[in-house]
């Protein structure tokens, strides 16, 4: 099944010729060798590239392994190498290759190559982008398939039916290839442990597995909600008679956003302009993972829905936070200052949204619980309210857009 993912290839295309790195990342089995060796192939064998003008290698592949050796993948690329034009240089899993900052400097120093590489190390490849390339390395996040890309193949199946699968099985694209509900369970409860898992530990040497399989438990059992090291030391200690330790917690949690399974929201102090530094919250970047990790139990369309529109702003290319904001009630004349939040304060370059997710809003009393914390804000940038019942899209008394989340996934409002 060819599902086109027309915006992330776009804004690969965009990049051709920049005279920078094109740095691919995302976590495992997310797409990223698809949009690269299908789609930006096709791309350019459709513009009239010749196709010996591509040089493409796969470093999981057991037979590319003498290529992780820099000499050999220099000596590989100048093989393949026709003539003076420019020539496609296209590296998958480039962690795999012994000091791969070496070579990728030394093609960056000639003109005929435009080189793209795949990486699924968020810290061991952004520490080398900002250190050694020094401003000419230009990254681009793959995410697993936007609801958008995952509903694409089936318009004669309802919405409503297709956000249940989603929430429930995400969006990774080898799950979309499956017909039933046997095999999408197995592959990717397979996938966690056998790809992720593993990745994890072998590349960060983690031998006590039990402390990290507990810890993402925890995690996937309380998406959304606030939460640090210190806070689940002592969830540990008191529940589990555990002694995992705080460095412990923290460098596992370190190790997890490393390899994009999880993301961090921080904690934003809209009135005073500062952050917070803890609790926190996270989020799993696909939700069929997160449910695989749990046994499908825990399935609550509230926090699944929380997580699913984090996602997508963040392909939409926002930073993320989480908003918290001082507000007062009164009671019987009594004033009380009360602390609520804002779900997602999202940022990007000058522009600024406030959003707010609400799965279902039955009655007055829920919709003005809310809507409070985005009335509380007194400055003038978006505000938005997410909403996944039937309110179809408006803009209220109050200068508030109210979304529909399907208006929302299909690109409109934001």
């Amino acid at each position: 099944m060819d599902i086109q993912r027309p915006a992330l290839l776009n804004e690969l295309v965009l990049k051709k010729h920049n005279g920078m790195i094109k740095i691919i990342t995302g976590m495992r089995r997310s797409g990223k060798s698809y949009l690269l060796n299908k789609l930006f192939v096709n791309h350019l064998l459709q513009e009239g590239v010749d196709s010996n003008h591509i040089i493409s290698v796969d470093l999981e592949l057991l037979e590319n392994m003498p290529l992780r050796e820099p000499v050999a993948m220099q000596q590989y690329i100048q093989d393949h190498t026709v003539d003076t034009a420019v020539h496609y240089v296209i590296i998958d899993e480039v962690q795999h290759l012994k000091d791969f900052e070496e070579l990728l400097n030394t093609l960056l120093k000639k003109e005929q190559y435009d080189v793209y590489v795949t990486g699924s190390n968020s810290r061991f490849l952004i520490k080398d982008v900002i250190t050694i390339f020094r401003g000419r390395g230009d990254e681009l996040r793959v995410y697993p398939f936007s609801f958008k890309e995952f509903a694409s193949p089936y318009p004669q199946v309802s919405s409503n039916q297709l956000l249940q699968d989603y929430m429930l099985y995400g969006g990774m694209p080898q799950v979309c290839t499956f017909h039933t509900e046997r095999q999408k369970v197995q592959y990717l409860s397979g996938l966690f442990e056998n790809t992720y898992i593993t990745d994890i530990k072998e590349r960060n040497y983690i031998r006590n597995d039990a402390d990290l399989s507990e810890l993402l438990d925890c995690l996937a059992s309380s998406v959304g909600s606030l939460t640090s090291p210190h806070k689940l030391q002592k969830t540990f200690q008191s529940v589990k008679q555990s002694t995992m330790s705080y460095s412990t917690i923290k460098s596992y949690l370190d190790c997890l956003q490393d390899a994009f399974v999880i993301e961090q929201a921080k904690r934003y102090d809209i009135k005073g302009r500062r952050y917070i530094d803890s609790p926190q919250k996270y989020y799993f970047s696909d939700l069929g993972l997160r449910n695989a990790r749990i046994g499908f139990r825990q399935t609550e369309p509230p926090h699944l829905l929380e997580n699913l529109v984090y996602n997508e702003l963040r392909r939409k290319g926002y930073c993320i936070d989480v908003g918290n904001i001082e507000t007062y009630s009164v009671t019987n004349g009594v004033r009380q200052h009360l602390q609520t939040e804002v779900d997602f304060v999202c940022n990007l370059g000058y522009e600024r949204v406030y959003v707010q997710v609400a799965y279902m809003l039955p009655d007055e009393e829920k919709w003005q619980q809310e809507l409070r914390p985005l009335n509380s804000i007194k400055d003038n940038f978006k505000k938005v309210l997410v909403v996944a019942d039937l309110t179809p899209t408006h803009q209220n008394q109050d200068g508030v857009l109210v979304l529909n989340i399907f208006d929302f996934l299909n690109g409109e409002g934001l």
